[in-house]
């Protein structure tokens, strides 16, 4: 057959699939889940992707489920205020930045396959075993779900691994490549129901790493009950970690003494963990950049291609922006090798920075300069410690690497 497989129904895999439908180009989506369920926490989508969302139709049920984010605000762990900025069209971008369950934007984005595609373009119960190739397509081999018994088989055109960070299809093609990199940091996270705090619409970063840092922000609008939900990542330098597991139940017992004294004029950090509707523990891991993704008609895309520590909200924004390239390069180039090689060629030098900047000089390190400058104290004024220019430019700097600033996307 001359479709697209597409190994995985997550963002990235999803997103192609709405693209390769929109470009008329004919594709199938095999998950690994016998169902497919709201899962994890959230995430951000920054102005590239959502702009990229926006040209597949999305803006509009995004925006009704999501917080169309306004601001981001740094404070040190005593809660003095650091810096702040807009984000968004509040920033003057074409294109929101929205703060969204990653289970509502899967969902957001399956319903819209299902009903421009047909419920028949998406497979579920195919766990990924191989996939092989030979001059007139490929082949990719299937079990039902993880460990099943019986095998099914595929046939295409070309092969898209979109199946995350444990990606079979990664592991065949590298099959030496070594354990994830552990960068040092544990993390714990989770949603709670809170009445709106600062804008209602705010990213808040706040500590640092050797002490414990939090990032916050709301993730769907206030309810009857006026209570957003509201999600939250604890940060800690750990030296001790355990296999990365998205759905690993955490402990608040293992993290809590770090904020025990956060009581800030707008919230009670403590309190506030401690109201959370479940916490799970994930190691921040990634790994180190591929030399290449594709080979011959199988390329990967998304965390299957370049697994980054979630900093700096660019996992599923890349993802979404890999969909785009190879969607290009499959209309621009008859010969499905040719538009693998493309593709990677627009993207691979991308990902590769951004998951090495993720490691040094995310925009989380305007929190490291004013924790070492103050040998973590609290200050008189944050003018006395680092200028608002010097801020903005640690802030400037990775929107410019991460492909978010603002001449880039008027580019």
């Amino acid at each position: 057959m001359d479709e697209v497989i597409i190994v995985g129904a997550g963002i990235g895999g999803l997103t192609l699939g709405l693209a390769l439908h929109q470009a008329n180009i004919p594709c199938r989506i095999f998950e690994s889940a016998a169902e497919i369920r709201q899962v994890g926490v959230g995430i951000n989508l920054l102005p590239h992707a959502t702009k990229e969302l926006a040209a597949l139709g999305l803006e509009d049920a995004l925006a009704k489920v999501a917080i169309t984010t306004t601001d981001a605000t740094f404070f040190n762990r005593f809660g003095q205020l650091i810096y702040q900025e807009p984000l968004g069209r509040s920033a003057g971008y074409d294109h929101p930045q929205f703060s969204i369950h990653r289970g509502d934007l899967q969902m957001v984005l399956l319903d819209a396959f299902r009903a421009r595609a047909g419920a028949d373009r998406i497979v579920t119960n195919r766990h990924c075993v191989a996939a092989a190739q030979d001059d007139d397509g490929v082949t990719v081999s299937f079990s039902d779900g993880p460990g099943g018994a019986d095998r099914f088989t595929a046939r295409g055109r070309v092969a898209i691994a979109c199946d995350g960070i444990n990606s079979a299809v990664r592991k065949q093609l590298f099959p030496g490549e070594g354990e994830p990199r552990y960068s040092g940091v544990n993390m714990w996270r989770g949603v709670t129901r809170w009445k709106p705090m600062l804008s209602g619409a705010s990213m808040v970063r706040a500590g640092w790493l050797s002490h414990g840092k939090m990032v916050i922000y709301p993730i769907r609008p206030a309810g009857a009950d006026g209570l957003q939900l509201v999600n939250w990542v604890a940060e800690i330098e750990t030296p001790n970690y355990r296999k990365r597991d998205w759905n690993r139940t955490g402990s608040l017992d293992d993290f809590i003494r770090a904020f025990a004294d956060w009581h800030f004029d707008w919230l009670d950090v403590p309190a506030f963990i401690r109201a959370a509707d479940s916490v799970l523990e994930f190691p921040m891991v990634d790994q180190d950049p591929l030399p290449r993704w594709s080979f011959g008609r199988i390329t990967l895309l998304g965390d299957a291609a370049h697994p980054m520590v979630p900093r700096g909200s660019n996992g599923a924004g890349q993802a979404i922006l890999d969909a785009r390239a190879l969607t290009t390069a499959l209309r621009a180039h008859d010969d499905p090798v040719a538009a693998l090689s493309a593709y990677e060629a627009q993207r691979l030098e991308a990902t590769t920075r951004i998951v090495l900047t993720n490691r040094t000089n995310p925009p989380d390190v305007i929190l490291r300069e004013v924790f070492l400058r103050t040998g973590d104290k609290p200050f008189r004024a944050i003018e006395d410690v680092i200028s608002r220019e010097e801020l903005a430019g640690m802030s400037d700097g990775y929107k410019r690497i991460a492909g978010y600033s603002r001449e880039a996307l008027r580019g």
